[in-house]
């Protein structure tokens, strides 16, 4: 009916316009034909010919159009078409303005190359759909796509086939229907969940403004068309308008339905348009009649051939665009819109044409709004699994439902993020294998992963590492968090100071050399003291005549210099020699520099504690067995072991394999807890991020050595997904904010128990107290060298009694008693002088004379 309208419509809108003289005026003749009657079709046409036509325009049926066509071609009639056609080739008298199948089917592989798909499933009705699509079936590049096809069951319910799709995990859908059906299909599949965010949907029909779209324009969905009319073009505008007015004077109702055009009827009024130019041209150049004819007849017309040649000479715009042909009769170089479904409605975001391919044209304010609105008002299904500090249960002492039952690092980023982005979203923890990994017998992706590839998430947010197995099964935003993989181990324990500590500041080459310079100095000194000749002294310096000399530096008084000097202390003689007094200069300036720099060292030796590790690196662990080492059974830890192509991971990956009993542990907190309680004997490989949250709370853990590898965590979302390019617009603007490193302090050193650690350690940042344990040797020197001054002590005093008893002749049990006792009874401070043996025989005396007297006795020192 619509095509009947536009050609009438188009017949008078030439004849108002009085294109031709007086004498010519256009005369539409409108016949049906029923589909598939041919020979009722011959007839017709027949009886149109006899009645004298100057051209045929359709029928829209191909089983009757080959008849029309070769009446046509006989008598040289032009035969214009505007309905799809698949033929390679046409007869020399017929046009079509329809787009070829093989243009169309190359504008949707460069459609598919231009969205970067690399797998798809084509929803198909009958086989001319296949026809419509062989270039993308015939791929020009071997295994560049690959392709499910799958054909829709007679009927309306199409969920069985869309299920299948959904299983394969296959979110790229080209859909060729009649656009009668087009909302069937994408609302059931809106129905069983495959109309979110992570799907993209091209639409053949070049029809799809005609279909009601409003259910899916928030659904998230990419769903792209072709379309051949552009609703912006002034000759559309102009005839909608017209048609809007009521100027079709050939039906009595318009509404909102007759104002949108299909295809075809544009098509055939482009087709009214270049017929009138062609015809216009042939008028202006000669004679131009219509002159009644017979199908049986053999004389044609005499000016078909001229006017089918204007056809395909002249370029004429139409409401389709730019209309010529090639040699065949087909269109040529068509353009077509590529249009998006928005939320506003459909919109053209670029143009493809047959030499150029796809161009897209969306201005900057549009992509601008484009990025701004991408995520709003849309509900995103996040799937998470619980690690420590990213993704925990909340504490609270109420009963928490919804998104308000987690918290942690990776729930504050979503939340800023769904802020900038206006969306909400849902969180759904993960069952099994939370982060995902290749399953060994099946060799499917499972946990997040799987959610991500099945449809059942748009996102994963975790601490999940981006790595090429997983990039090759979903896309990643850029990273928000930078880390390697390190050794958790247990504390290195403080090694008890030794009894002798106060030697450690000077090594035991600097002792013995002291030892060697002590000794030398003191025998120089003796030696210039008794060379120089004014070391030797008067005794008594009473007498001015003495009849002997004095040196005071015998070998036992100059050790005793140079200790004294050495110890800081003094000494109760000094040298008067120019010589001696050089020599002990030089050791006095010795001792100066030596004793300072010992009681500088000193101090750091008592108060630094020295930590002792079996394991400071990688390299230690790898060439001893009495340490164990693991990691986590799945993930990317294990990989990189695995994986791995140097000698020493290679090594150390093979000890981890065949050990029994099994080093690898289900989580990271059975890890942490092997490594407490196996007393130094486990070491666990974990991402240094986890050892940094496990060190601030366990403060008998630590991390050993440096990183292994480098690597970050994302956030995961389907493969070609449109919601990328928001995130990570957004997650930029968060990092130069430095909202990660407020995020990381807030749940890494502040919550859940952070900074404990740091507290315990003392905030004073000053010198420890010294115990004991520091300063024990310097106590044991001491009594050392107390109980050996009461040794010689007691030596002494035997010789002395031992003496005394041989000069009285007296029993030496006697004298030691005697003396004993006189010591005893420690009172006063002198004692009487014993007399020698000649002088108590003289007086009779043999008893210790008077107080008055001192006592002397010889010192074995001098």
């Amino acid at each position: 009916m619509k095509q009947e309208i536009a050609f009438r419509y188009a017949v008078d809108r030439v004849n108002e316009a009085r294109i031709f003289g007086p004498r010519t005026k256009l005369r539409p003749i409108i016949d049906k034909i029923p589909d598939g009657d041919s020979h009722f079709a011959s007839k017709r046409v027949c009886a149109l010919v006899r009645s004298g036509v100057s051209a045929i325009f359709g029928p829209q049926s191909p089983k009757t159009s080959a008849h029309v066509q070769s009446i046509c071609d006989a008598l040289e009639i032009p035969h214009i078409e505007t309905r799809w056609d698949y033929r390679l080739r046409r007869d020399d008298y017929s046009v079509n303005l329809y787009p070829h199948p093989s243009s169309l089917s190359k504008a949707y592989l460069d459609l598919v190359r231009s969205f970067g798909w690399k797998s798809f499933c084509i929803v198909y009705e009958d086989k001319m759909g296949l026809v419509r699509l062989q270039e993308l079936l015939k791929t020009p590049r071997r295994n560049e796509f690959k392709i499910c096809i799958k054909k829709i069951p007679y009927g309306d319910d199409f969920r069985s086939i869309l299920n299948e799709i959904q299983i394969r995990g296959e979110h790229n859908i080209l859909v060729d229907v009649r656009t009668e059906r087009v909302f069937q299909v994408l609302k059931q599949a809106q129905q069983i969940g495959m109309m979110s965010g992570n799907h993209n949907y091209i639409i053949t029909s070049l029809d799809l403004h005609l279909v009601d779209l409003e259910d899916f324009r928030y659904s998230g969905s990419n769903i792209t068309a072709l379309r051949l009319i552009d609703p912006d073009r002034p000759e559309v505008r102009n005839l909608m308008a017209d048609w809007q007015a009521g100027r079709i004077l050939y039906t009595n109702k318009l509404g909102d339905d007759d104002i949108i055009m299909k295809t075809e009827t544009a098509l055939m009024y482009d087709a009214v348009k270049i017929f009138v130019t062609a015809i216009q041209i042939l008028d202006n150049s000669t004679d131009l009649q219509m002159t009644p004819m017979e199908c049986e007849g053999e004389t044609p017309w005499v000016y078909g051939n001229s006017l089918i040649n204007f056809m395909k000479v002249e370029m004429s715009p139409g409401l389709t665009g730019i209309i010529e042909f090639d040699p065949r009769g087909f269109r040529s170089d068509v353009t077509l819109d590529i249009i998006e479904l928005k939320r506003t409605n459909l919109q053209k975001v670029g143009t493809w044409r047959t030499e150029k391919g796809v161009n897209y044209t969306l201005s900057q304010k549009d992509t601008h709004t484009e990025e701004r609105e991408g995520l709003a008002n849309k509900t995103l299904i996040v799937s998470i699994a619980f690690n420590d500090p990213y993704i925990m249960l909340a504490e609270s002492s109420e009963r928490l439902t919804g998104n308000a039952r987690y918290e942690g690092f990776c729930i504050d980023l979503l939340s800023e993020l769904a802020e900038k982005l206006k969306f909400n979203y849902i969180l759904t923890p993960v069952e099994g294998n939370g982060y995902g990994s290749i399953d060994k017998t099946t060799g499917e992706w499972n946990g997040m992963i799987r959610e991500i590839m099945d449809g059942r998430a748009d996102l994963a947010m975790t601490d999940l590492t981006i790595s090429y197995e997983r990039q090759q099964a979903v896309d990643f935003t850029m990273p928000f968090m930078n880390l390697g993989i390190s050794i958790m181990y247990k504390k290195p324990q403080k090694v008890p100071p030794a009894l002798f500590s106060f030697l450690s500041p000077l090594s035991i080459e600097v002792w013995i050399y002291m030892m060697a310079a002590f000794v030398g100095v003191s025998l120089l000194m003796y030696v210039l003291a008794r060379v120089s000749p004014y070391e030797w002294q008067n005794p008594h310096p009473c007498n001015p005549d003495p009849d002997t000399l004095e040196n005071q530096f015998t070998i036992l008084n100059c050790l005793w210099f140079a200790l004294g000097s050495l110890m800081q202390q003094g000494c109760d003689f000094l040298p008067q020699a120019v010589s001696t007094r050089m020599v002990a200069g030089m050791w006095w300036f010795f001792t100066l520099i030596m004793i300072s720099s010992y009681t500088a060292n000193l101090a750091a030796f008592l108060t630094v504690e020295r930590l002792e590790s079996p394991i400071e690196s990688v390299e230690d662990l790898a060439k001893q067995t009495k340490i164990k080492y693991g990691t986590k059974s799945s993930g990317t830890t294990k990989n990189f072991f695995k994986d791995s192509n140097l000698e020493i991971y290679q090594r150390m990956w093979t000890f981890m394999e065949t050990h029994t009993p099994p080093v690898f542990v289900d989580s990271n907190a059975a890890g942490v807890e092997r490594v407490k309680t196996d007393n130094g004997l486990y070491a666990y490989f974990m991402e240094s991020t986890s050892i940094e949250y496990v060190t601030e709370r366990e403060c008998s853990l630590t991390q050993v050595g440096g990183l292994l590898d480098s690597k970050s965590y994302g956030i995961a979302l389907p493969r070609g997904s449109s919601n990328k390019g928001y995130l990570d617009v957004v997650l930029l603007t968060m990092q130069s904010q430095g909202r990660f490193h407020i995020l990381k302090n807030k749940w890494f050193r502040q919550k859940r128990g952070g900074g404990k650690c740091k507290e315990e350690a003392g905030g004073g940042g000053g010198a420890s107290e010294l115990n004991l344990e520091n300063v024990g040797g310097v106590f044991v020197v001491l009594m050392s060298g107390m109980g050996m001054a009461l040794a010689v002590a007691i030596v002494e005093f035997g010789l002395e009694c031992l003496d005394i008893a041989k000069e009285e002749e007296a029993p030496l049990r006697e004298v030691l008693k005697r003396e004993l006792i006189f010591v005893l009874k420690c009172k006063g401070s002198s004692k009487p002088v014993r007399k020698k043996a000649e002088s108590d025989e003289a007086n009779g005396d043999t008893e210790y004379g008077s107080n008055d007297y001192n006592y002397t006795a010889k010192n074995p020192l001098t």
